[in-house]
């Protein structure tokens, strides 16, 4: 079954935000600039991402259509998944008591990015700024996810990083493998010159066969000389009969 447990990113990014560890991926320099005749609304922004600075503008079928579309340019420069970002649910509704123009209004966005499924509100009296606001947030909460998910959805800093350090356990893994394979081979000579040591006591063995044979001759000599007593013995003998 889907999880359709939609995260409450509003709540999130207020929390995170009192954390000394959390930097914002984005700051908006100013505020945006609007102009909607009608018929082809136009918003320009201006945000800075580390050291780089960018200034865009973009058009939409509506005025919230073009804020949306001219922060996806801007920072899809950095994070280039922010385009596949999608909104699903747009709703403005008063929180004041009573009716009218001037009342205060909630904006509240759900978005997703075909894994994930967040929600974002913002409170203002302008409901164009408080949309504004919204996607902003819906946003920085996008790529905060993607920090967490892996290197896949980082910025193009962070992809080169994560390159880079991939690149450099590749090299100490190769020299690691290089130098098992030479400690490798002086065990394999070590072992072998042990390995020839005992064939050469091998070869080394005709001093135990000298040792036997001078025992045999020894033993051969041993035999003999009772026979010589017994030759003796009986020639004493045949003397005295005589």
């Amino acid at each position: 079954m889907l999880d359709l447990n939609v995260i409450d990113a509003t709540a999130e990014l207020r929390l995170l935000r009192f954390l000394e560890e959390y930097t914002p991926p984005f700051d908006l320099i100013g505020t945006y600039r609007l102009i909607d005749d009608g018929v082809r609304p136009e918003a320009t922004v201006t945000l800075r991402a580390g050291d780089q600075e960018m200034h865009e503008a973009d058009l939409g079928v509506g005025p919230v259509d073009a804020l949306a579309n001219v922060l996806k340019k801007s920072l899809g420069q950095l994070f280039p998944d922010i385009t596949k970002i999608k909104v699903l649910d747009f709703k403005v509704r008063l929180i004041e008591g009573h009716i009218g123009t001037s009342s205060q209004i909630e904006v509240s966005v759900v978005f997703s990015d075909g894994k994930n499924l967040w929600r974002v509100s913002s409170v203002d009296d302008n409901v164009n700024l408080a949309s504004f606001r919204t996607l902003l947030d819906g946003y920085e909460y996008a790529i905060y996810l993607w920090s967490k998910g892996g290197p896949q959805h980082a910025g193009r800093g962070a992809q080169k990083k994560t390159a880079a350090a991939s690149m450099s356990r590749g090299r100490e893994d190769t020299v690691t493998r290089e130098t098992k394979a030479r400690s490798g081979q002086g065990s394999e000579g070590a072992s072998g010159r042990k390995a020839s040591k005992p064939n050469t006591a091998v070869k080394a063995k005709p001093k135990t066969k000298t040792v036997d044979i001078a025992a045999t001759k020894a033993k051969a000599l041993t035999k003999a000389k009772p026979k010589q007593k017994t030759k003796s013995k009986v020639g004493v003998k045949s003397k005295t009969k005589a």
